[in-house]
């Protein structure tokens, strides 16, 4: 309390201390190597230092720190956090602390011989110099961590008892984090899966037994949060902590968000979230080669089209993190690109963002914009992806999904763009309904004008995605808010499911590895049945299923299948060496001129100034796929 009163009563001359930080560490660092080389110089001459030494040793004072300053700056090590200081820190410190004794050692030895400055400087001096130096200035960087430890040890426990459930590096960064926040979480133990994190401590709180043992814990303790610090690969641990968690009772149960939600920030308890049904739906994620990644999008032109979108704005994310030249936002909606753009300068302040308002089916605009912008990668998110929808407007489907696509594409052809990554999804095999068809045929597009010239084409097919617009997750929150019921179309309904960071890197790492023509399939493990995503996010809003909402079975839509399948026995698949990626061997091409005289047939469809109804439409998408 009496330093909080301090620093508000001086708060001018804190404000210019923090300001001024490297200042007043490089000053104090050579009054530290003034000091190590005098003690050394007392050390070896047993508390005396000879005559002989006087004449010269300011300029060996000034020489040692010096060096210190130049390598200790070379080693960033006067921009650190004195709360974190860590391994990593204290290694940069031992590292330019060594490299300068060196340089040190290495100017007394030549000039001993050449010019006699240094005649008769004691080597012992050195060893000693560089040792005492290095103990008084890691001292004075760790300083602050080492008070914080030992202030958090004897200050009274406050918070509310909480639980960690993770014992790796998520844990550890967590735990740091939660001990600036004891206010508000006070840490019993941490509960770890591994039987060789048993009994271990992490920065003062022990293991204290397995994800089965949270029941006695929680009894024990009178635990009121748990928070889940498993890295991403451990979803069966996930989905295991929270329902044992249920079942004892904890109603706060919270967890660290992954890499891309943080944009590589590092982690605060601040940013902890509530369990989502992506953390407990999801699988466990593929492992993707980021370095392939970087080499397609750094340093490169980008054009992500349908950037508003739920899949597009988190492709735009991901790939701002691979520092692009220059990423050109391309949607109709503007409201939504003007958001996206904003969200992205602050989270990236240094990459360069271009927004473009224009509709891929308007193929003059898309001609102008491509001759202009010059991207050199096209990722295609643009889409009606709505089933039931498109079932009544097929027109529109026809418009944006077929055509869109045409436009687009033949632009990229005729100027010249490297990789044309499209995005098409599972409704796409054998499609029943007009969203689906649509996409089968900006599929057989896409394979048929890879053949046309220097651009790769190639296609990534989705599945649902958890979370994004259109599906069934909005709609099910929205109905459990109002009270219910919620509407599931069939009991055995079940779908493959895939979470949005997971679907933009696997865009990306389609565009990276693909040659041109693949259709690139995930391996999506096993499928979910949709009235128990229904009954998972009804307990995730604290209700029970059919005590507190009620679920209806609703019927199936137009448009729908009971199950919807990655591709067809007859295409089948041919392996990566990427885990759980496959191409798909379909040969969906079409003849010479057959493309040509398709989408002509498609384009008079809204020339002939006579209303078409929409049978001829749906008739129209059949004959474009036959």
């Amino acid at each position: 309390m009496r330093l909080k009163t301090f620093i508000q009563k001086n708060k001018k001359a804190v404000d210019f201390f923090a300001v001024n930080k490297p200042v007043f560490l490089k000053i104090a660092d050579v009054i530290l190597s003034f000091v190590a080389l005098s003690l050394a110089f007392l050390i070896r001459f047993d508390g005396s230092i000879p005559k002989e030494y006087y004449q010269n040793f300011i300029y060996y004072l000034i020489i040692f720190a010096f060096l210190n300053l130049l390598f200790l700056h070379y080693g960033r090590l006067y921009s650190f956090s004195w709360s974190f200081v860590g391994i990593k820190e204290l290694t940069r410190l031992l590292r330019a602390l060594t490299y300068s004794a060196a340089i040190f050692a290495i100017i007394i030895f030549i000039d001993r011989d050449t010019f006699g400055f240094f005649s008769g400087f004691p080597r012992s001096v050195v060893l000693i110099s560089y040792l005492i130096g290095l103990i008084l200035i890691g001292s004075l960087r760790i300083s602050k961590r080492i008070w914080s430890e030992l202030k958090s040890d004897y200050a009274p426990p406050i918070g509310e008892p909480t639980l960690v459930v993770g014992a790796g590096r998520q844990g550890e960064h967590l735990i740091r984090q939660l001990h600036s926040a004891q206010n508000i979480y006070r840490i019993i133990g941490i509960i770890d899966s591994m039987p060789q994190n048993q009994g271990i401590s992490i920065h003062g709180a022990p293991v204290i037994g397995f994800i089965e043992n949270i029941p006695s814990v929680v009894r024990d303790n009178g635990i009121k949060h748990i928070i889940i610090a498993f890295e991403r690969d451990h979803m069966r641990e996930i989905r295991k902590t929270v329902q044992i968690a249920r079942e004892a009772g904890v109603s706060d149960i919270k967890i660290v968000p992954e890499f891309s939600e943080l944009f590589g920030q590092a982690l605060s308890y601040r940013d902890l979230k509530e369990v989502s049904v992506e953390d407990l739906l999801g699988r466990d994620p593929a492992k993707l080669d980021t370095e392939e990644i970087k080499k397609l999008i750094h340093g490169k032109k980008i054009l992500v089209t349908g950037a508003a979108g739920s899949i597009g704005s988190e492709i735009c994310r991901q790939i701002s993190q691979f520092l692009p030249k220059k990423l050109i936002l391309l949607d109709f909606n503007e409201s939504g690109i003007f958001d996206l753009e904003q969200e992205l300068k602050r989270s990236f302040p240094d990459a360069e963002f271009e927004p473009v308002i224009a509709n891929i089916a308007d193929g003059n605009k898309i001609d102008i914009t491509l001759s202009e912008k010059k991207p050199e990668i096209i990722f295609h998110a643009a889409a009606y992806k709505h089933v039931p929808l498109m079932e009544n407007h097929p027109e529109e489907a026809i418009k944006t999904n077929i055509l869109g696509t045409f436009y687009l594409a033949e632009s990229a052809l005729k100027n010249n763009v490297e990789k044309f990554v499209f995005i098409s999804t599972d409704k796409a095999v054998k499609p029943v309904s007009v969203m689906g068809k649509t996409k089968r045929a900006a599929e057989m597009i896409i394979k048929n004008l890879n053949e046309e010239g220097k651009t790769k084409f190639l296609a990534v097919r989705f599945v649902n995605v958890l979370g994004s617009r259109g599906s069934v997750i909005p709609l099910f929150q929205e109905q459990i808010k109002r009270g219910g019921p919620v509407t599931v179309t069939h009991p055995d309904m079940i779908r493959y499911f895939m979470t949005i960071p997971e679907a933009a890197l696997l865009v990306m790492e389609a565009g990276a590895i693909g040659k041109g023509g693949e259709i690139f399939i995930l391996d999506m493990g096993r499928p979910i049945k949709i009235i128990e995503l229904a009954k998972e996010l009804i307990r995730l809003s604290g209700y029970t299923p059919d005590v507190d909402i009620p679920i209806v079975i609703a019927g199936i839509r137009p448009g729908e299948k009971i199950f919807e399948e990655l591709l067809t026995k007859e295409e089948g698949t041919a392996s990566t060496k990427w885990e759980k990626i496959f191409i798909s061997k379909t040969n969906n091409s079409l003849k010479n001129g057959e493309l040509s005289s398709r989408i002509k047939n498609t384009e008079n469809f809204f020339n002939i100034k006579t209303a078409q109804g929409k049978e001829v439409a749906l008739k129209l998408i059949d004959d474009f796929i036959r």
